[in-house]
């Protein structure tokens, strides 16, 4: 679920313009899963461009609030939004933690880092959801470590079948300031890529892991 249509068209065309999405149907990426895709995303990018992280930002901290009330704390899932998250949470004057993909194998062993307390309300910020499965690991380990998890926010979305089914199986709601159908729209109308290219990439998204092949 995104949170508005104009977030969604002004977060596409930051993105485009900074190349942290970059679209490329004949020369297509593999991703570390192994998967073909004519899409690649780095929304760490974004932390480059002040005036584009702080439009990020922004729009989270009024649609957190908004959308789950003020939370206690807000987590960042590592790598990717240690940096974003961080930033709303110093905007909305709250404390922040940040979960690993896995415990630590030394030390404390832990996989949430930062002071939590049993009970606290918490809303997840993550960079990009694909399948949804990390992010919702980190969800998973919050839950562990005693928090009460609102919901997560997110960059961008692909909006995979399989995300969508995650989330909802997990119960974990989700609102993204960005999405792939916007995305691909906008990039027609700024000539991005022509119409036949947008076909290929709505094709794409069906058949995420056996496109290409």
């Amino acid at each position: 679920m995104i949170f508005n249509t104009d977030t969604a068209k002004k977060t596409a065309e930051l993105l485009l313009q900074i190349n942290a999405i970059k679209l490329n149907p004949k020369n297509p990426f593999t991703w570390a899963s192994g998967w073909k895709s004519p899409i690649y995303c780095d929304n760490r990018i974004t932390l480059s461009f002040p005036p584009i992280r702080n439009f990020i930002r922004e729009e989270f901290a009024k649609h957190i609030e908004k959308e789950y009330g003020k939370p206690d704390v807000i987590a960042g899932v590592a790598t990717g939004a240690i940096g974003i998250g961080m930033l709303v949470a110093e905007l909305m004057g709250l404390p922040f933690v940040y979960v690993r993909p896995e415990p630590k194998k030394h030390g404390r062993q832990n996989q949430v880092e930062g002071f939590l307390q049993k009970g606290q309300n918490v809303v997840v910020v993550e960079d990009l959801i694909s399948t949804g499965k990390s992010s919702l690991m980190a969800v998973e380990a919050l839950k562990e470590a005693g928090a009460n998890v609102k919901g997560m926010v997110a960059i961008f979305t692909y909006g995979f079948d399989v995300s969508v089914q995650n989330f909802k199986n997990a119960g974990v709601r989700l609102n993204t300031l960005g999405n792939y159908d916007t995305l691909l729209d906008l990039a027609v109308a700024k000539k991005y890529i022509t119409e036949d290219e947008h076909d290929t990439l709505k094709e794409w998204r069906k058949t995420p892991d056996t496109w290409g092949q």
